[in-house]
């Protein structure tokens, strides 16, 4: 009695299985959506069998002896003979040419098995459908993973055009409207519509159930209620069966098909913020009752029963629970009296991998250990914030944090990281080490961001402890950052002297990472003291000690200070290609300071060659990498910025402001990954926008999908392409068929987000 939101990709891909295969088996988490799409699949497979569909709900059977009989009773078997009923159950389907939905197999999937093996071998004209949260692991079948609906992702600013196209959106908002006639989703509510939409995982039940509270409460308001979301989404449609009334009794359902140590791994994997791997799942959760049971085991069996999903995208797979099931798991582990011991020792997984990052860092594995840091950052930030709530684990917080620093700086978390190492030097006001390191890691990123009285505060603190503590370790980091802060304050003579001070040191303890960074800087300071020989020099020494140690995070920076003294010396060519070789290594690190900076240096050349257009855009890329970092080239001091403003009011006054802003507008929304390629690829005049995906509508579809967006008539379309009304008519019907869609305004989102993608969400 509901329309049927989205699911084309997986209506399609159903049915194609259906064609292949006699047994195909929708599995998903409860809530999913696999008995809609159930349903969908067998109104649009109907007219495929000569004797039509029959469903068969096991959700209300509860003993497995039961199953032929509610099977019987479906299939409309009426004999009241003697006979097993699965006899007569075989005699009626042999020669019947017919789809068999059997729903809800989960909580008796031997005795459903058993029918469905019984069924298939008896009637060969006879396909079966079956959703579960777990296959029935008989011969011949297909296993269909059904995931919830698209959802809009971490979306800042969003308007209502960005998100309407997404399938849990569409859906938020038409059964919004069942109860709130006047619902609409509106550039005010879109960023709550689009948080609503993620925190709920994308689960239609978990939608429909919240969209039935926009009766009393606003998006904004409900997003604000999430966290009692248990007891709030209740209610919903009166009709639905028992555990569908409310979330809580969905997901007490799974746990009731759970055996106990599935209920304790379920429970233990709750103390995971986002996805984890399987050595974090063996050291952190099998201890205890589960110390002689392979973890592998028990995770394999809930990952059957739909309570853990598989990500496959790399060698090494990634493991991870919907949010709504991992909430469910947290209230067993706080009953269950091991959280205490869980968070320990997810606290100390995380600090090793983190130190052994940090160990390792100056070497060829760079770019493999920012990705390893950027996955598992959930886990980092968790760790982080438990050991804060634990006045005896706030020295181990320091530790962390500061052993993350180039997750921080590098992976481009500076928010993230300068939030919480500040939060630690709230709580750790002891005058030890361990404040002292998180004082220059906390500078560094201040400065980073363009607060710079803050980094210095910092800084002269960490000198002060460092002098009470006679620690020219930590000395030699505050001076390190003193001589950034001096190159951000347009002072690089001073900052000369502390560079040369902190790499002294430095270099007496072996601490390679701090001696290259510290000299890239260096070859910084002098460029913008005139000593432009001297500046490359220092940045051919910095490049031909990282290649000898595989090293190219320092590398790609000292190729960038390079080219800003390439630059001034007027060698634009020898600029071009240092920068360019410096964003050919972000491909790998994505390391949003680099970029931005080698990007807004092919600018200036392209400016000061006469490429205006080429300047402009590549402008606007910059910026774009800014605003993700969260900073912007001012922060960086007044000769980089002078740089940056001379090159833009050069470009400006030669095309015009206007058109300088109308060329790097489009170029702000890209991804880090697509402003590499522009600068690399399509610098200067290429148009920067992504390529489309692909549409699955035909040419003269496409064109009357955009006419039905301008809100002309079937009529009026027929007029302007001088075709049938009857043609269009049968387009339209295909058109909606196809995009998985009901109304004409749902036409006309999906044609607006073609024509106005969201550039910017992956990768950024």
């Amino acid at each position: 009695m509901t329309s049927f939101i989205g699911r084309r990709r997986e209506i399609e891909e159903a049915r194609a299985r259906l064609q292949q295969s006699r047994l195909v088996s929708l599995l998903g988490v409860g809530g999913v959506g696999k008995t809609r799409l159930a349903e969908e699949l067998a109104v649009r497979s109907a007219r495929a069998f000569r004797d039509s569909v029959r469903w068969i709900d096991l959700a209300s059977v509860r003993q497995p002896e039961a199953v032929p009989s509610a099977a019987a009773v479906a299939l409309g078997v009426t004999d009241q003979s003697s006979r097993a009923v699965m006899d007569k159950v075989i005699d009626h389907v042999q020669s019947r040419h017919m789809l068999i939905v059997l729903d809800n197999c989960e909580h008796l999937l031997s005795a459903a098995a058993e029918l469905v093996s019984t069924v298939l071998a008896a009637a060969p004209e006879v396909r079966i459908v079956t959703t579960s949260r777990e296959p029935l692991s008989i011969a011949g079948e297909y296993v269909y993973m059904l995931p919830p609906l698209s959802t809009p992702g971490e979306i800042e600013d969003c308007q209502a055009a960005d998100i309407a196209h997404f399938e849990s959106v569409s859906l938020l908002v038409e059964r919004a409207q069942s109860v709130v006639a006047d619902f609409q989703l509106t550039d005010t509510n879109a960023r709550a519509v689009a948080q609503l939409c993620n925190r709920l995982d994308g689960i239609p039940l978990a939608i429909e159930l919240a969209a039935a509270r926009l009766r009393s409460l606003s998006p904004s308001q409900l997003v604000e209620r999430l966290d009692k979301r248990f007891a709030l989404l209740t209610g919903g449609d009166r009709g639905a069966m028992p555990r569908q009334q409310t979330l809580r009794a969905l997901i007490d359902w799974s746990f009731e098909l759970c055996s106990d140590t599935e209920r304790l791994l379920w429970a233990r994997l709750s103390v995971f913020s986002g996805s984890f791997d399987l050595d974090a799942a063996e050291a952190i959760c099998g201890f205890g009752d589960l110390s002689d049971t392979p973890v592998i085991d028990v995770l394999d069996r809930l990952i059957g029963k739909c309570l853990v999903t598989v990500d496959r995208t790399t060698e090494q797979l990634r493991y991870s629970q919907l949010m709504t099931v991992r909430e469910y798991g947290h209230e067993l582990l706080e009953k269950s009296g091991d959280s205490e011991e869980l968070f320990h020792r997810h606290l100390e997984h995380y600090s090793t991998r983190a130190d052994r990052s940090s160990i390792d860092w100056c070497g060829p594995g760079q770019s493999e250990i920012l990705a390893g840091l950027r996955i598992d950052h959930p886990n980092f930030v968790a760790a982080l914030d438990w050991s804060l709530r634990d006045a005896s684990q706030r020295a181990a917080a320091a530790r962390l944090a500061v052993a993350l620093r180039y997750h921080w700086i590098a992976g481009g978390y500076l928010s993230d990281g300068r939030i919480r190492l500040e939060r630690i030097l709230q709580h750790l006001a002891a005058p030890t080490r361990e404040r002292g390191d998180v004082l220059w890691v906390t500078a560094w990123t201040a400065l980073i961001q363009g607060d710079h009285d803050a980094a210095l505060a910092h800084l002269d603190e960490c000198t002060h402890l460092a002098t009470a503590l006679g620690d020219d370790r930590l000395r030699a980091h505050a001076d390190h950052w003193r001589g950034i802060h001096a190159v951000f304050s347009g002072k690089p003579a001073d900052a000369i002297r502390l560079f040369h001070d902190a790499i002294t040191v430095h270099r007496s303890l072996g601490d390679l990472a701090s001696v290259l960074t510290a000299s890239f800087e260096l070859g910084m300071a002098q460029t913008y003291d005139g000593q432009l020989d001297s500046a490359l020099r220092t940045c051919g020494e910095v490049i031909a000690v990282a290649d000898a140690h595989g090293e190219k995070w320092n590398k790609a920076y000292a190729l960038w200070v390079s080219s800003v003294a390439y630059f001034h010396l007027g060698r634009h060519d020898d600029a071009v290609e240092a920068a360019e070789q410096a964003l050919r290594i972000q491909h790998d690190f994505k390391d949003k300071i680099c970029t931005a900076l080698s990007i807004e240096l092919l600018s200036w050349v392209a400016a000061s060659s006469g490429d205006a257009g080429g300047a402009a855009t590549l402008s606007g890329a910059a910026k774009g990498v800014w605003r993700r970092l969260g900073t912007s080239v001012v922060a960086f001091g007044p000769h980089i910025t002078e740089d940056s403003l001379t090159s833009e009011r050069r470009a400006a006054r030669t095309i015009g402001a206007d058109e300088f802003a109308r060329l790097a507008a489009p170029a702000v929304g890209l991804t880090i990954d697509q402003a590499v390629d522009l600068a690399l690829g399509t610098r200067p005049d290429a148009a920067p926008t992504p390529p489309a995906e692909a549409s699955p509508l035909t040419r003269r579809e496409q064109q009357i999908a955009e006419l039905l967006a301008e809100g002309l008539s079937n009529r009026q379309i027929a007029d302007a392409l001088v075709i049938s009304r009857r043609t269009v008519d049968g387009h339209v019907e295909h058109i909606l068929d196809k995009l998985a869609v009901s109304s004409r305004t749902q036409v006309a989102a999906w044609v607006a987000a073609r024509a106005h993608p969201r550039i910017g969400q992956a990768g950024g």
